[in-house]
């Protein structure tokens, strides 16, 4: 891989903080721009996916600027956030801060942590969410292995990230627009293309809709189901826990 960014091992999650990091300050004009506004219709339909029911408890991992919490949160739901970088976390609390209170429930609660060990006990959280962070983690199979272990029975998961469209001529374009176009807008917001040609590096490492699907499976997920967004370009994918042995809740 030719991307500074990228890079497969120990050194991957130095590296994808340092994008980050890089990224913060102009993270969500940037996603606004490059998805033309619609990342905020596909977070908030994982939400609804999501089917919260007030007073459950849910976590969203590599939370980022905090779309997806607030989604969830505005939803009905007790939520934590969880990032590992820290620029990411300082927007996500100043927004927090100005966050309209709802009565008898806290607002979302922003924490560092590691989506590869996430601090948190087993069977602790009735949604477990995770937005544009599968295919940074150093693994994603891991990755979903402790979004599973956190989730209680009955719970669901979601992910939503970039896919792989199936369509040869719209895969053509969409990579194209990855390789040439988006680097343009890291060499505008971050004075280096490096920043977002990131996205097309890891995307090909990244076996997006299908085996994905077959990991939550694995893991004893039921009604697990992909569903593509812009032909492919993004999906979300759910699975629900298996409903055995006892909830074991965490603390918070």
């Amino acid at each position: 891989m030719s991307n500074k960014y990228y890079q497969t091992g120990e050194q991957r999650a130095a590296l994808v903080g340092s994008l980050f990091g890089a990224l913060a300050p102009h993270y969500d004009l940037i996603n606004d721009l490059q998805s033309l506004g619609l990342h905020r219709r596909w977070k908030q339909l994982l939400a609804s996916m999501a089917e919260v029911q007030p007073g459950q408890k849910a976590l969203d991992l590599c939370c980022g600027t905090g779309d997806i919490a607030f989604a969830l949160h505005r939803a009905g739901a007790e939520v934590v956030g969880l990032d590992f970088s820290p620029a990411m976390l300082a927007v996500a609390r100043e927004r927090a801060r100005q966050w309209p209170a709802a009565p008898g429930r806290p607002g979302p609660r922003f924490m560092a942590g590691d989506a590869m060990r996430i601090p948190f006990e087993t069977c602790s959280f009735d949604i477990v969410t995770i937005g544009y962070g599968l295919r940074n983690l150093e693994s994603w199979e891991g990755g979903l292995e402790e979004m599973a272990r956190v989730a209680r029975p009955g719970g669901r998961l979601l992910a939503l990230d970039f896919g792989k469209p199936e369509g040869r001529l719209w895969r053509r374009v969409f990579f194209f627009y990855l390789r040439r176009v988006a680097p343009l807008l890291g060499r505008l917001f971050c004075r280096e293309s490096a920043a977002l040609a990131y996205i097309y590096e890891s995307l090909r490492a990244y076996p997006a809709q299908g085996e994905v699907a077959e990991k939550m499976a694995k893991l004893g997920c039921r009604e697990v189901r992909v569903r593509n967004l812009l032909g492919g370009a993004m999906s979300i994918h759910l699975g629900v826990r298996r409903e055995e042995g006892r909830s074991q809740g965490g603390e918070w």
